[in-house]
């Protein structure tokens, strides 16, 4: 049994490694994704135009603009004339955000008064406009504390903002970990979706059914090549986002893997469920994205869990990514311990049983 097994692992990896094309797909295109969304998958609101009219023209006016073009998330900055001119500015998306001081401004500060300052946003541009609300408040509240300390009146409470396991809050150190993740959830998927799709295509699938492997064993044989494959690529990007990209790596490397393998596991299951039920390779890609496009939304990547309804909550619990992409995050930025490793780690077990027992009902089914 054992020999046969070793015998179709051998021929999978030969086939893939063989394959000039196979080997240019399982490289090429998770190594250049790794690098454009460490870079390009960013929350952070950088580069950004903001348009100012200011009425008042006064010392306490100009100073507060002279704020806000310093910060580093305005790289351009557009003067108006007139109150007119802010529709157009806002509706043909020349800058993101419109800065108005009115023409009172200086001389409700000199009476002791609170003046308003109008700060209007692109509510197009729903998560930007957010981030830049409150870069914004931050820019006004620092105003703020600068005359309070030039009249010498007391500015109330001071907020010491600490951020822990990203300190200089670089999206790269949340990116990347998550990007492990959604990888190798690629490859294994591809692998695997493709093995059953690609024998029946090239037509030695029917080699297959009358050699003396059992159909378990066939399926046992095209999985390991998978999962081989896929922990090696995982293990590259690992080294990729730590040394060169610079993403510090606190926890075990060990848990990392085990984890991984896991996780690997249930994702097989769902390619040799598609691969099973494929005909073709277009096939066999369309329906691995089907399930890939799911379980990146909801493993908590683009968005937290916690702001999705409940019900999505409810079947995010049956997503193996949700799991490994927390154990990714706290093993690279928080060194989790062994107990919270395995307490993401079991639910993916479970899903791993499903998916493969329900990949070998079908390999079976449709082998009758």
């Amino acid at each position: 049994m054992f020999n046969r097994i070793r015998a179709l692992i051998i021929k999978e990896l030969l086939a893939l490694l063989r394959d000039k094309k196979s080997r240019m797909v399982l490289i090429v295109p998770p190594l250049v994704q790794l690098f454009i969304f460490s870079f390009a998958a960013t929350q952070e609101v950088k580069n950004q135009t903001l348009a100012i009219l200011n009425q008042d023209h006064g010392g306490p006016a100009w100073t507060l603009e002279q704020d806000f073009t310093a910060a580093a998330t305005f790289s351009k900055v557009i003067r108006l004339q007139r109150p007119e001119e802010i529709p157009a500015v806002i509706n043909e998306q020349q800058a993101i955000a419109v800065l108005w001081i009115p023409p009172d401004f200086s001389r409700d500060l000199a009476r002791g008064q609170a003046p308003q300052v109008s700060f209007i946003l692109d509510g197009r541009k729903t998560n930007a406009a957010q981030i830049v609300q409150g870069y914004g408040v931050r820019i006004i509240n620092s105003y703020r504390d600068k005359l309070a300390a030039g009249t010498g009146q007391q500015s109330g409470v001071t907020l010491v903002a600490r951020n822990w396991f990203n300190p200089n809050l670089d999206f790269r150190w949340f990116t990347v970990p998550s990007l492990v993740c959604i990888l190798t959830t690629v490859i294994g998927l591809i692998v695997t979706g493709l093995s059953v799709a690609r024998e029946r295509e090239m037509g030695t699938f029917e080699q297959l059914l009358v050699s003396p492997l059992h159909p378990l064993e066939i399926l046992v044989g095209k999985a390991l090549p998978a999962l081989l494959v896929a922990m090696a690529e995982g293990g590259l990007i690992v080294l990729i986002g730590v040394f060169l990209l610079q993403v510090p790596f606190n926890g075990s490397l060990p848990l990392l893997f085990a984890s991984m393998g896991v996780f690997l596991l249930a994702i097989i299951g769902v390619g040799l469920f598609v691969s099973s039920l494929a005909m073709t390779q277009q096939q066999a890609v369309l329906g691995s994205f089907l399930f890939l496009v799911p379980a990146t939304i909801l493993s908590g990547f683009a968005s937290p869990i916690e702001n999705m309804p409940h019900w999505l909550q409810t079947i995010s619990y049956a997503n193996p990514l949700r799991y490994f992409m927390t154990i990714a995050r706290g093993i690279f930025l928080k060194d989790i311990p062994a107990a919270v490793v395995w307490g993401q780690t079991w639910p993916m077990a479970i899903i791993a049983c499903v998916t493969l027992s329900m990949a070998t009902w079908l390999f079976k089914k449709r082998m009758e």
